[in-house]
């Protein structure tokens, strides 16, 4: 046993998780554990595809080095690979559409992806690595923000922020190959970057959209910094000036666990069917069965939404306007089920239209309200109640046990699209083929160079 630096005999959290995932491969997943990283992968490369127009997009690749050899999706610039990751993770978290891991309140995705990416182009990882090295970033990030986050901390600091640097720098570690000691040292590191406030949605601001950016670029650098020799506080998690210490101000747990009882983190995270907060969706998929009873959004005298918890007190998710942006209506909860039953319909299109009548008398008269049966079943369960009281004295009500998310088949037909629109039917379907393929991959960059344009890379084949 190693000895951790205050004499306590305990093996440090770091180590422990390092240890640990550095004696995994691919064959000790399940193969629904391997599909499920692959349609994560598909998820985010179909988010990064189709918001690559964005605002945040844009100013995300137009700080980007210029002369790099890394791939920035769905451009032809290329850049260093701290400086793509913050792009792709940007543009990956562009849409609020990203997966989500509701006990640690994080979006792991939009952070490993980017990272392992960027990795892939600068040290040769078989594709049975990129995808062993993502189910241990996920669990990893995942294990670390089930023991720390508290909806009270989730308040004030973003949890993807927050959890995702260490766990992303894991994944690193693994894909890259370094050593127990070095690992630890990028967990550390990883660790010393955490950060993300949240004020944005009470200011109105786009912070939000670079938090995984910071995430995935600093994780790159905290593996190449534990490649290069530097040594990282092996006690970072646990130490009297800690992570838990730091965040939770409390002590942080005896161990962290990894894959306890073969039980893997990334089958928890869940994909998202509407392009909202986490804690919107279930809402506005209970607002559309309500719709569907309705013959006008007119009709309606009042509404009342019941949630969990830690929806109602998350920053933003009760916001009854003025919106000043889309993220500001992504994030509420009044808005989301206001625009689905003034539209009918679960939308990209329902955030456009910032100062819509009908949404907005809506948002007016709606009640959110904690409910302690939600509460109680969450994270393990994400359910939702919308009650629709019409002026003719009628009332209409559906209620979800739990959110639905969206099936392979719907994440499938979104990254055609998304990818198709970018790269091309033809390239489309080859880049969903090599993420099918991933693990027969002897050289997983391949996946990172397809996500380029059709044109350059006709270009770079011809000559």
């Amino acid at each position: 046993m190693t000895i951790g630096p205050t004499g306590s005999g305990k093996v440090p959290l770091a180590r422990q998780m390092a240890r640990s995932a550095l004696a995994r491969d691919l064959g000790d997943f399940e193969s629904e554990v391997v599909a499920k990283a692959k349609l994560c992968l598909l998820d985010f490369l179909s988010c990064a595809f189709h918001a690559g127009n964005h605002p945040w997009s844009r100013q995300a690749v137009a700080i980007a080095q210029a002369g790099g050899s890394t791939t920035i999706i769905g451009i032809s610039q290329r850049s260093s690979p701290a400086d793509a990751a913050f792009a792709n993770a940007v543009m990956g978290h562009g849409l609020v559409r990203e997966d989500m891991h509701a006990a640690s309140i994080a979006h792991h995705g939009v952070v490993i992806w980017p990272t392992l990416l960027a990795l892939s182009e600068q040290v040769p990882i078989s594709g049975a690595k990129l995808l062993a090295s993502a189910v241990i970033g996920y669990e990893a990030g995942a294990r670390i923000g089930r023991a720390l986050l508290t909806t009270d901390l989730a308040r004030l600091y973003r949890p993807t922020g927050l959890v995702a640097p260490p766990g992303a720098a894991l994944a690193g570690s693994y894909a890259i190959g370094l050593s127990e000691d070095q690992a630890i040292s990028a967990i550390a590191i990883g660790a010393n970057t955490s950060s993300g406030l949240n004020e944005w949605p009470h200011a109105g601001g786009s912070d939000m959209y670079f938090h995984p950016g910071f995430a995935a670029s600093n994780a790159i650098k905290a593996v190449g910094l534990a490649a290069a020799g530097a040594f990282g506080s092996e006690t970072i998690l646990e130490g009297q000036a800690g992570l838990f210490a730091a965040y939770r101000r409390q002590a942080a747990p005896d161990s962290i666990e990894l894959f306890p009882d073969g039980v893997c983190e990334i089958m928890a995270v869940y994909n998202k069917p509407v392009p909202a907060c986490n804690f919107a969706q279930t809402a506005a998929q209970a607002a559309l069965r309500v719709s569907h009873e309705l013959v006008s959004s007119d009709e309606i005298d009042r509404v009342v939404i019941r949630a969990p918890d830690a929806a109602v007190r998350y920053p933003g998710c009760d916001s009854m306007g003025p919106y000043r942006n889309a993220l500001q209506a992504k994030m509420s909860i009044p808005f989301s089920v206001a625009a689905t039953l003034a539209r009918g319909e679960i939308e990209e299109e329902n955030y456009s239209e910032l100062d819509d009548a009908d949404i907005i008398r809506l948002v007016s008269i709606t009640d959110l309200q904690a409910d302690p049966g939600f509460t109680a079943t969450f994270p393990a369960k994400q359910g939702a109640d919308v009650t629709v009281h019409l002026r003719n004295g009628r009332t209409i009500r559906h209620a979800l046990p739990d959110v639905i998310a969206a099936t392979p088949s719907d994440i499938r037909a979104r990254f055609r699209t998304a990818a198709g629109a970018v790269l091309g039917e033809d390239g489309a379907r080859r880049l969903e083929q090599l993420i099918d393929e991933c693990e027969q991959l002897g050289n997983a960059s391949a996946i990172a160079a397809h996500c380029r344009p059709a044109t350059e890379r006709v270009f770079r084949s011809a000559s």
